[in-house]
């Protein structure tokens, strides 16, 4: 058939090639596309919540008596943003494209005993005010003591501070009342329009005092001159928080050109931490794990291939019976293990898991989950653990048919609502102590119906799904015939004592990922932007590789010394790597953080432990599995009579 006859043929190709092609040129992130701005075109600003590193409690902007607009609206927010406790709301700054202007009043307030009271403990606990300008947040520059060019940016500014004044032996609470605000924008030499690439903020306490009789925002300050070029802001006091008097809140707003472009205009902020010995660190933690790694295999291919080779070199029985070691066992070795059935609930929620954190991080190394996505991350993992749903109950349905099991629906249910009722349940009691503290943190209910909804609604029925598929493939079959008598464990060495060894198996996977884990933890509880997905997946493969490895050699140990018993202890000496994770996180808590409140402390120490039960369920998997096709490979591969 000739193309020129076949113009159907011609029409498919041409779309092929505009598909193809489209997708070069046009293509951005939902929510994350630039934004071009010309000359006096409007900015508006909205406010995030006030977060703290001391107290973990995040607070609406508006939970204290700041200068509202005529009409509040809250931005819509995906279900990640909700459950960080974003609180994303329109203000009264409105800035236009390249119009400086200086000293510009906001408001007068006058608080009452519960508002300056209000403003005192936010001060105390050292609240931080969060904006956002183009889905950029607002920063603070801060240049380093040990570097006289080098600028640090923190992350929203302080409410006020706190200190002495005047001579004055009390301290006093002050309030950073004027804002002295720098817009970066990238100009495209072609066009006219320009797109924002920076949005920084100097706070000041500043005293105001005007002229004559107060008139709004037209009012003149005798504190402030709104002529100037740039901002002036000449008080001899500062603004203290004083019941009954009044605090004018005030801001400039300047422009500067900038060589960043849009598209790099967030590494700014992802370069906060601003500390290359923690790249070197983790880049030296995982060739240490490599090379154990490596070791650890070597040795173990060696020792097997020798005992394979002079187990089937043996001609008669009574030689065979001579022999000691892991072929003894080969009749009980399969024997299903006590309490078999919770084992197969915790393989399939491992399963759930594994596939949860792979797809994410697949999707964040590509780029999907930037942080100028905010809440993108949470929410991919939230629905992908759903979605899992269906690989669980495939799972733990194989593995129990594989025991003999024949209640597929008594499995499947455990399998469901296990480990997401425990995690549900540790949520529900947190949520209900950040509500008593009336904290934007609360899940509302219409988002926790949600979450409801997407556990009953969705994950469930795929667990069903999963559970049937599994159950209706034929069972896995045992290699070699299990003796109808137990063999007698003979009595262990003290290093083969299973806590002692299992103990031991959790050190090498938790070494292989505690540097990566400090980066984590200073993200989520000092607020920071954690972007090196990267060395993340990086870290995460060689977590497989150790979990499986120190599994396989200390299973090989155990079954040497006649002991039969590895289903249970597969999985526990991987998993108590969550053991060292949990008192990482404790000498964290005391070492990092200055979290004073209980609610505080409570908050910490109930999210980590959701953190390390769900770290116990990946690795136990992962070394679940591991010795699972270990040891079907060692006794497939000699002569059992």
């Amino acid at each position: 058939m000739e193309i020129s006859r076949s113009p159907a043929l011609l029409a498919w190709i041409a779309a092929v090639i505009l598909l193809l092609a489209a997708p070069a040129r046009c293509f951005y992130l939902p929510g994350v596309a630039p934004a071009d701005f010309q000359q006096k075109d409007p900015l508006p600003v909205k406010v995030n919540k006030l977060s703290s590193i001391k107290t973990q409690l995040p607070y609406s902007y508006y939970s204290l008596p700041y200068c509202r607009p005529d009409t509040v609206v809250e931005s819509a927010e995906n279900l990640g943003e909700v459950l960080r406790g974003d609180r994303i709301e329109n203000s009264p700054y409105v800035f236009e494209m390249r119009e400086p202007k200086m000293c510009q009043i906001v408001c007068k307030i006058t608080p009452g005993e519960k508002e300056a009271k209000d403003f005192k403990e936010k001060i105390e606990d050292e609240y931080r005010i969060n904006m956002i300008l183009d889905n950029l947040p607002l920063v603070v520059p801060i240049k380093r003591l040990d570097q006289d060019s080098a600028v640090v940016y923190q992350h929203g500014f302080h409410v006020g501070v706190k200190g002495q004044y005047s001579g004055s032996k009390d301290e006093k609470y002050f309030i950073h009342n004027h804002l002295s605000f720098l817009v970066k924008y990238h100009k495209d030499t072609n066009m006219d329009s320009a797109r924002i690439v920076g949005f920084e903020v100097k706070p000041f306490s500043v005293k105001h005092e005007f002229e004559g009789q107060w008139n709004g925002n037209k009012t003149r300050l005798s504190t402030c001159d709104p002529h100037s070029k740039r901002s002036v802001v000449n008080s001899d006091s500062p603004q203290e928080v004083e019941v009954n008097k009044d605090i004018i809140f005030t801001y400039d707003i300047d422009f500067q050109e900038s060589d960043v472009k849009w598209a790099s205009r967030w590494d700014t902020y992802l370069l906060m931490n601003d500390d290359q010995i923690h790249w070197f660190s983790i880049v030296n933690s995982l060739m240490i794990v490599l090379f154990l790694s490596g070791m650890v295999a070597m040795i173990m291919l060696r020792t097997l291939y020798r005992d394979i080779s002079k187990y089937n070199q043996l001609e008669t029985q009574e030689e065979a019976q001579e022999e000691t070691g892991w072929k003894l066992v080969h009749g009980d070795v399969f024997r299903p293990p006590s309490n078999s059935d919770l084992l197969c609930v915790y393989v399939g929620t491992g399963v759930q898991f594994f596939g949860m954190l792979l797809v994410t991080m697949i999707f964040a190394v590509l780029g999907f989950l930037s942080p100028s996505n905010r809440g993108g991350l949470m929410t991919a993992m939230l629905l992908l653990w759903v979605f899992m749903g269906l690989f669980a109950g495939y799972s733990s349905a194989r593995l129990y048919k594989m025991f003999k099991g024949s209640e597929w629906k008594k499995i499947t249910l455990r399998t469901a609502f296990t480990f997401p009722g425990v995690v549900a349940a540790i949520f529900f009691v947190l949520n209900a102590l950040i509500w008593g503290e009336k904290s934007s943190g609360a899940v509302p209910f219409t988002t926790m119906f949600a979450l409801v909804l997407l556990w009953f609604g969705i994950s469930v029925p795929l667990v069903f799904v999963g559970s049937y598929i599994g159950f209706q493939k034929p069972a896995i079959e045992d290699l070699v015939k299990t003796n109808k008598i137990p063999r007698q464990i003979p009595e262990q060495a003290w290093y083969m004592n299973p806590i002692f060894s299992i103990l031991i198996g959790g050190i090498l996977p938790f070494g292989a990922v505690f540097i990566e884990l400090f980066f984590i933890l200073t993200s989520i509880w000092l607020q920071q932007f954690y972007y090196i997905f990267g060395f993340l997946f990086l870290v995460f493969i060689i977590l497989i590789v150790t979990c499986a490895e120190i599994t396989i050699v200390l299973c090989y140990f155990q079954l040497c010394s006649e002991d039969y018993l590895w289903w249970w202890r597969s999985y526990l000496t991987s998993g108590s790597s969550a053991l060292y994770l949990f008192l990482y996180a404790t000498f964290y808590f005391f070492t990092k953080l200055e979290i004073t409140k209980p609610v505080s402390g409570i908050l910490y120490f109930g999210y980590m432990l959701i953190a390390s039960y769900a770290f116990f369920v990946l690795t136990g998997t992962i070394g679940f599995y591991a010795c699972f096709w270990f040891t079907r490979l060692i006794y497939s591969s000699v002569k059992i009579d």
